[in-house]
């Protein structure tokens, strides 16, 4: 892929995170995916951000920079929801992706459900 077509791709791939399209998430992401440099697989991938509306069912993902290198992407996303408490919350997420065949093959991130229970 070149860079402009990865950069529509994770757009894509964000919109669909937006609109709670989980189920449709294998357009993006390999059967096989690893997450933080172990093997979740698609459904595990697709469940984890499923857990992370059900805590904060107005989570929104949100793109300030993205970084192309390769066939990898470097995000850094800006995060607001309304935490389990009622509080309005705003936090920075980095995560990188490797792209192979048109889809994410590893994903790192640092997304963590427990900091938006507070």
């Amino acid at each position: 892929m070149e860079r402009q077509e990865m950069e529509a791709f994770y757009r894509r791939y964000l919109q669909r995170c937006n609109e709670r399209r989980f189920a449709e998430l294998g357009e993006f992401v390999a059967e096989d995916v690893e997450v933080n440099g172990s093997p979740a697989g698609l459904a595990e991938y697709a469940g984890g951000l499923a857990a992370v509306i059900e805590l904060v069912p107005d989570f929104q993902w949100e793109l300030e920079h993205l970084l192309i290198d390769g066939s990898w992407l470097s995000a850094r996303l800006i995060d607001t929801g309304t935490t389990p408490t009622g509080r309005s919350a705003t936090k920075q997420e980095l995560a990188m992706y490797r792209l192979d065949g048109g889809r994410i093959v590893q994903c790192w991130g640092d997304l963590d459900r427990e900091q938006w229970t507070t």
